[in-house]
């Protein structure tokens, strides 16, 4: 379960990261970097893909600022995906809500702008 987030950090079962992450149903995948930095494409979520999770939830950073296209989102969902976007202050709790209630969910998080 996620502990805290705050601006460039995250505590994951009492191991801090300060880079952006991926949360997979088999781990953690630390150290997360995109094609284009601020703004999402497929090839940063093959990870995801793999996996196929029900649900991915994705944190835009504290202010938001990474953009995840709707066409991306469209091909999420047409694979079976449920996607929620949101900024990570709030995506990290709806990550938690999730994996409490036994969904098989994954996240993609920005943790800094």
């Amino acid at each position: 379960m996620i502990e805290s987030y705050r601006f460039g950090e995250i505590r994951i079962d009492g191991v801090r990261y300060t880079s952006d992450l991926i949360i997979l149903p088999s781990g953690v995948k630390p150290n997360w970097w995109r094609r284009e930095g601020h703004r999402l494409s497929l090839e940063d979520l093959e990870e995801v893909l793999r996996e196929k999770p029900e649900t991915l939830v994705i944190g835009t950073g504290y202010s938001g600022l990474m953009r995840v296209p709707q066409e991306l989102i469209e091909h999420l969902r047409a694979e079976g995906i449920e996607v929620i976007v949101q900024r990570t202050g709030e995506a990290w709790k709806t990550y938690n809500q999730l994996s409490r209630e036994g969904r098989r969910v994954a996240a993609a998080f920005h943790l800094t702008c």
